[in-house]
């Protein structure tokens, strides 16, 4: 398992990217997202439950190779 440090930026300027006004500080936990590919993730399922803060979310493989996340 990795860990995932993240670090307070200070720079109250806000930035553009892609023509998109953004806080550094959301830049900066951009720049860390890891990447991980969906048939690993599912690992051959066709559906996955994700716990979040007390609630079930379903990651769902559609017939035509769509990934679809509900509540």
């Amino acid at each position: 398992m990795s860990t995932l440090t993240l670090r307070r930026v200070t720079d109250a300027q806000p930035l553009r990217v892609l023509g998109h006004a953004a806080s550094a500080a959301t830049l900066a936990v951009a720049s860390t997202a890891r990447k991980i590919s969906s048939q690993l993730l599912l690992d051959g399922a066709r559906e996955l439950v994700i716990q979040h803060q007390g609630s079930e979310y379903h990651l769902r493989l559609t017939r035509n190779d769509k990934l679809i996340l509900t509540k």
